[in-house]
C-alpha cells in the first residue's frame, strides 16, 4: 500500500522542491511544471486543499467510516447487509487484516498525512523562492492548518491501528504507527517500520501545538469559514492530552478552549436540527472543527460516485437512511431514502431510556374506506393509546431528548420521502417478515441522515455537516480530566451542563436534571439496567451526547467496554449466535498489503491477527 501512496508522495516531493530532470519523465504534462510550483499565495492554497478533502474519501467520512464500520462495530446500527468486508465490523471478533475496510482506512489516512506533508514542504518552498512582503502570516496560517490535519490524521491512525488500548500491551511503549514527518527524498524512505506509541503522540501534540501558535487570533470567513483554527487545535490537543492520560495538561488546554473560544452549546432547539441538513446550522456557535458538506448534486450523480460534486459531497445517508411508509399505506411496501441497509439497534431505544415497550398495529379508526388506502389515508396505524404515551414521552423528558435527535419513532415522526410530502416513517421493509416481529422496534437513524427527499431517486445528496469536534465533546473530556485528578464536583458540573442543554435547561444553572454524583443512575438504568452505562453519568454522556458521531468506538476502547458492550447488545441481524469479544479487537490489524509490500513492517502486526 506504501507503494501506491508514497510513489506518488516521492512524486509530488520532487514536484514541490524542485527538480532538474525533464518534466515528461516525472509527471503528467498536462499538470504544473515540477519548478515552480507553488508560485503564488492561491497556488500555496491550492496544495492544502487535498489535505481538506482527502476528509471525504470513501474510506473515510464520504461514505464507509460511519456507517460500515463505526455504526456496526459500535452497535449504533443493527444492518441488514453481509457484505464479508461490513461483517468484520458487525462482529469484531470476526475482523481481519484481509478486510478491504481495514486497508482503506489505513491508506485514506495515510494519504491525508502526505497531503500535509506536501502543503508544508510547499509553504517552504513558496516561501524561499517566491514569497512578497508580507506573505509571512498567509504562509503560516497554510503551516497551521496543514499541522493540525496531520495530527488529526495521526490520532486517527494511532488510535485504530496503534497498540494503545489493549488490555495486554507487548511492551512498556507499545507499537504505533509508521511516521511520516516530511517527505521522503528516495523510495526507500517511503517504507518505515511502526514507530513507538510515545513518538506517535509526540508528533500529534507537537503538531498541534505549532497549529495553534500559526493560527492564533486568525478569524476565517465568508468561503474560508470551515478551515481549522487556533481552537480546533487545541480542542485536538485537549483530546490527545485525555487519550493519553495527561490530566494536568488536559484539564490547562480544554478550560482554555471553554474560557477564551468563544463558544457556547447550542440551544435545544438548535441541536435537535443541527445534524439533517439545514444550512443556517453550520458552523454554529458550539462547533469547533466541522468538515463543510455540499448539498449541489441531483439524482444518481452524488458524492464521492459523482462528477458533479466528488469532493463536496458525502453519501453515509444511503446506508442509514429512515424507512417511509409505502404509498399504500402499509410498512410491507415502506421505502427508504436510500439504500435502506441499516436501521437502529434495538437496544439504543431502551438504552436512552424508552420504557414503552414495542407497538402493534391496529385498524384506523379514522380510515376512510371510500378511498384508496395510502400513506395518509392508511387501514392500520400505531396504536393511538401507545402513540399518545410516546408523544407524552418525548413531551415530558421522561425518555432522553437526544433519542429523538438520533432517531426517527415508526409511526410518530415523519420524511420528505418524495421530497415534498411528509410520510409517517415506517420500520424498515426488510423486517416484515420477521416472525419476531411485534417484538422489534425498528426506529430508524437521524442524525446524519436524509429526512427530505430520497437521495436514491429524486436527490440531492445528503447535505449535513460533519461535526469532528464540537464543544459538548470538550466539556465532557474536561470532566473526564477532572475526574481522574481529584476534581470530582468539577467534573460533576460539566456532565451536567451537557445534560442540561440535552432536557432544554439553562446550562449553567442547577436543574432538576442533574446528576447528584459521579455513579448516579442515568437514562440507561432502569429500563435498560445497563450494567456499565446504567450508574456512570460520564460513560452515558458520552455514548448519548456523541452518539453516532465516530467517538464512541474509542471511549469504548480506551475504557476496555468491549466485552461490557457485546453482552449488552447481545447479537445482531447478520450474525446467527450472540455476540462475543476478543481482546485483540481493541486495536485494528495493520493491513495485510501493508505487511506485504513493506518489509520494514515484516513481524509488527498486531497481536492475535494474521
Amino acid at each position: 500500500m506504501y507503494q501506491k501512496i508514497f510513489s506518488l508522495l516521492v512524486l509530488v516531493a520532487l514536484t514541490v522542491t524542485g527538480c532538474k530532470k525533464d518534466p515528461t519523465l516525472v509527471g503528467p504534462t498536462d499538470q504544473y511544471s515540477t519548478g515552480n510550483y507553488p508560485a503564488s499565495l492561491q497556488d500555496l492554497n491550492s496544495v492544502l486543499a487535498p489535505c481538506y478533502s482527502n476528509l471525504r474519501d470513501q474510506y473515510l467520512y464520504g461514505f464507509d467510516f460511519l456507517p460500515k464500520m463505526l455504526a456496526n462495530s459500535t452497535h449504533a446500527a443493527n444492518s441488514s447487509y453481509s457484505d464479508p468486508d461490513w461483517s468484520g465490523y458487525i462482529s469484531m471478533n470476526t475482523l481481519t487484516s484481509t478486510n478491504g475496510f481495514v486497508s482503506g482506512v489505513w491508506q485514506a489516512l495515510f494519504t491525508g498525512v502526505k497531503n500535509c506533508n506536501v502543503a508544508l514542504a510547499g509553504a517552504d518552498f513558496y516561501e524561499k523562492n517566491y514569497a512578497k512582503a508580507g506573505d509571512k502570516p498567509s504562509i503560516d496560517y497554510v503551516r497551521g492548518q496543514a499541522y493540525f490535519l496531520r495530527a488529526y490524521y495521526y490520532f486517527m491512525l494511532e488510535n485504530l491501528y496503534g497498540e494503545d488500548n489493549l488490555v495486554t500491551p507487548t511492551a512498556k511503549d507499545t507499537l504505533g504507527v509508521p511516521l511520516f514527518s516530511g517527505l521522503p527524498a528516495n523510495f526507500a524512505q517511503t517504507q518505515q517500520s511502526r514507530s513507538s506509541i510515545t513518538a506517535v503522540w509526540t508528533l500529534i501534540k507537537s503538531d498541534l501545538q505549532q497549529s495553534a501558535t500559526l493560527l492564533k487570533g486568525q478569524v476565517w470567513t465568508g468561503n474560508d469559514i470551515g478551515r481549522a483554527t487556533e481552537w480546533s487545535a487545541k480542542s485536538l490537543l485537549g483530546k490527545a492530552y485525555v487519550f493519553t492520560k495527561d490530566w494536568t495538561n488536559a484539564k490547562t488546554t480544554l478550560l482554555d478552549v471553554i474560557n477564551n473560544s468563544g463558544k457556547s452549546l447550542m440551544p435545544y432547539a438548535k441541536y435537535h436540527d443541527a445534524f439533517i441538513g439545514i444550512s443556517a446550522n453550520e458552523f454554529n456557535e458550539e462547533s469547533l472543527f466541522e468538515l463543510n458538506v455540499d448539498q449541489d448534486s441531483k439524482g444518481n450523480d452524488y458524492g464521492i460516485y459523482g462528477s458533479k460534486a466528488a469532493n463536496a459531497t458525502t453519501i453515509m445517508g444511503l446506508i442509514w437512511p429512515p424507512f417511509a411508509l409505502g404509498y399504500d399505506g402499509t410498512e410491507n411496501a415502506s421505502n427508504a431514502l436510500g439504500y435502506g441497509n441499516e436501521a437502529i439497534h434495538d437496544m439504543n431505544v431502551v438504552r436512552f431510556g424508552f420504557n414503552l415497550g414495542t407497538f402493534q398495529l391496529v385498524t384506523n379508526p379514522a380510515f376512510n374506506s371510500s378511498k384508496p388506502a395510502s400513506y395518509t389515508n392508511p387501514a392500520k396505524v400505531m396504536d393511538p393509546t401507545y402513540k399518545a404515551a410516546s408523544i407524552a414521552a418525548r413531551t415530558n423528558g421522561t425518555v432522553d431528548p437526544r433519542a429523538y435527535v438520533n432517531m426517527l419513532q415508526p409511526w410518530v415522526d415523519s420524511v420528505k420521502f418524495d421530497g415534498q410530502n411528509w410520510f409517517p416513517v415506517s420500520r424498515p421493509n426488510y423486517i416484515m417478515g420477521d416472525a419476531n416481529l411485534n417484538t422489534e422496534y425498528g426506529w430508524s437513524f437521524r442524525k446524519y441522515a436524509p429526512i427530505f427527499n430520497s437521495i436514491n431517486s429524486t436527490g440531492p445528496a445528503e447535505g449535513a455537516n460533519i461535526y469532528i469536534l464540537r464543544l459538548a465533546d470538550i466539556y465532557l473530556l474536561y470532566a473526564e480530566a477532572n475526574a481522574n485528578s481529584g476534581g470530582a464536583a468539577t467534573a460533576l458540573e460539566y456532565i451536567n451542563k451537557v445534560k442540561r442543554r440535552a432536557y432544554g435547561y439553562p446550562v449553567n444553572a442547577a436543574s432538576p436534571v442533574d446528576y447528584a454524583s459521579l455513579t448516579a443512575n442515568t437514562a440507561a438504568k432502569a429500563v435498560a439496567n445497563d450494567p456499565v452505562l446504567g450508574t456512570n453519568p460520564l460513560y452515558y454522556e458520552r455514548w448519548a451526547e456523541l452518539f453516532n458521531e465516530g467517538h464512541w468506538w474509542f471511549d469504548m476502547c480506551r475504557w476496555h467496554l468491549g466485552a461490557s458492550e457485546a453482552a449488552f447488545y447481545v447479537t445482531a441481524r447478520t450474525i446467527s449466535t450472540n455476540f462475543t469479544w476478543d481482546n485483540k479487537s481493541y486495536a485494528w490489524p495493520i493491513p495485510l498489503t501493508e505487511i506485504n509490500s513493506n518489509p520494514k513492517i515484516a513481524g509488527q502486526q498486531n497481536p492475535n491477527y494474521n
